[in-house]
């Protein structure tokens, strides 16, 4: 989707943090965006903020596990704004600690947030980027805990390899379309998820505080995790530089966004670990002869 100006965008978690990064990237290449967010508090501050410009810009408050309230959006959208060209399913929560303190209600929360929310709005929203035939994209935010695990993140690990997992299958879908997707795989940026749990319903509150542990995963591992966890908790970027990273990747069509080139040695570790795991197999096939 090289050509953005005037087409219009979604994003999900897009009051703060990487989705608010994103919606001034696209509002500075001329786009007109709906920012998505549950905290209709943090949607007023944002869209005083928009005011004072010439961008076009709505809110929506948005509980992404919500899936008529999903549809309800993109029926707003479209009526105010156009037809959709951009969604960035973004939103996400997190937990930390060992995973012998989660509860069913930290797996719950986490999995209904930045698995369901994704599939809601995969599901919401690509049939329509595909009706209207003017070309598109998807920009899902997975995380490097999509592809590497670091001890005292299990529950958020477990998330988001499921979103990267997701996003390459579709890429396969969405081939032979002209609707495009990304996957975005940042370190830690200075968002507002270590306090992800200012919105966590009371419903699935968990009688340990483990969304407030996610700066103590770096406690969590052994010799063996401390490169991975190193590398996560090092080089914390400006949400800035990822929004404009995220803009570039659509229009160059980009499947994979890694803000983070520190990752690419643990990321090579982990390719040869499984490497010399197939090799060993190989040899135990061929002695055993089967």
């Amino acid at each position: 989707m090289k050509e953005v100006e005037g087409k219009v965008a979604f994003i999900t978690g897009g009051a703060s943090g990487l989705g608010l990064s994103m919606a001034r990237a696209f509002t500075a290449a001329g786009m007109k965006v709906a920012i998505a967010d549950i905290q209709q508090d943090a949607l007023d501050i944002v869209l005083k903020e928009f005011a004072a410009s010439n961008a076009e810009v709505i809110g929506i408050k948005l509980d992404v596990t919500d899936r008529d309230a999903m549809e309800a959006a993109a029926d707003k959208v479209e009526k105010e704004l156009g037809n959709i060209h951009l969604v960035c399913n973004n939103a996400g929560v997190a937990v930390g600690g060992s995973i012998t303190e989660m509860s069913y209600t930290d797996w719950d929360w986490v999995m209904r947030v930045n698995v369901d929310g994704v599939v809601n709005g995969m599901q919401t929203f690509l049939p329509r980027l595909l009706a209207h035939g003017e070309g598109g994209h998807i920009v899902n935010t997975g995380s490097i805990a999509g592809h590497l695990p670091v001890a005292g993140l299990s529950v958020y690990n477990t998330g988001k390899f499921a979103v990267v997992g997701m996003s390459e299958a579709v890429k396969q879908d969405l081939a032979n379309t002209n609707v495009g997707i990304s996957v975005l795989c940042p370190g830690i940026v200075n968002t507002n998820i270590f306090d992800s749990g200012r919105n966590r319903p009371e419903q699935l509150q968990s009688s340990t505080d483990t969304a407030s542990k996610l700066l103590d995963a770096d406690k969590q591992g052994t010799d063996k995790t401390n490169d991975n966890i190193e590398a996560v908790f090092e080089n914390v970027l400006d949400p800035s530089v990822i929004g404009d990273m995220v803009l570039h990747a659509v229009q160059s069509d980009e499947f994979y966004i890694f803000s983070h080139p520190e990752f690419r040695k643990p990321l090579e570790a982990r390719a040869a670990e499984i490497s010399a795991s197939m090799e060993r197999w190989a040899d135990y096939r061929n002695t055993n002869n089967i």
